[in-house]
């Protein structure tokens, strides 16, 4: 498109109308690009991190988890939500260490992506940590996982098969997958 700012809406007004505990909700007033204006609902986030953990013999570490708005388990990566003052390595870091007890020496950013741009601001960062060192782990204590250890092919088939259904966790694999390929490729060389 050759003239994007066509595109863009601006705020005319904002109302915070809830306070959660991790969501903060608006109803903002914009001006459409016609000049007419629409109601846009919308929920603050405080971004998040999720980290693909891949040990040396090519497994990696996926959780399951119940999640509530799904009333259903899933496999997912461990992540979890930037902290005021954090950036997202440090999220990574202490999510990866809390969630299944590891810890890496190794960080590889795989980057962002927004997971429901249509009505949240949330960003969520993605990594491949490498070089993994076990510790225990020290889940909060409203969260309830179970670490699983699984070849990192078979997570990419359970990707494409259907049996991973959460955006980050099949973003975050195919993400780690192609860089994967792209090491050992070129270490091949």
């Amino acid at each position: 498109m050759k003239n994007e700012r066509k595109l863009i809406e601006q705020t005319i007004d904002s109302e915070y109308v809830f306070d959660g505990v991790l969501l903060k909700v608006y109803r903002d007033r914009a001006r459409l690009p016609s000049g007419d204006s629409s109601v846009r609902e919308w929920i603050r986030h405080p971004g998040a991190s999720a980290i693909l953990p891949l040990f040396e013999n090519g497994d990696v570490m996926l959780i399951k988890q119940f999640r509530y708005p799904m009333s259903q388990i899933f496999y997912e990566v461990p992540a979890g939500k930037i902290d005021s003052g954090e950036d997202p390595l440090q999220t990574g870091v202490r999510e990866l260490r809390e969630e299944v007890g590891l810890s890496a020496k190794n960080w590889r950013y795989l980057g962002l992506f927004y997971p429901s741009i249509g009505y949240t601001n949330e960003v969520i960062h993605l990594y491949l940590a490498t070089g993994l060192d076990h510790h225990s782990s020290n889940t909060d204590d409203d969260e309830f996982v179970i670490p699983e250890r699984v070849p990192f092919a078979e997570a990419v088939n359970m990707v494409h098969r259907g049996d991973i259904t959460d955006g980050k966790t099949m973003i975050t694999i195919l993400r780690a997958w192609q860089v994967s390929q792209e090491i050992s490729s070129s270490a091949g060389s």
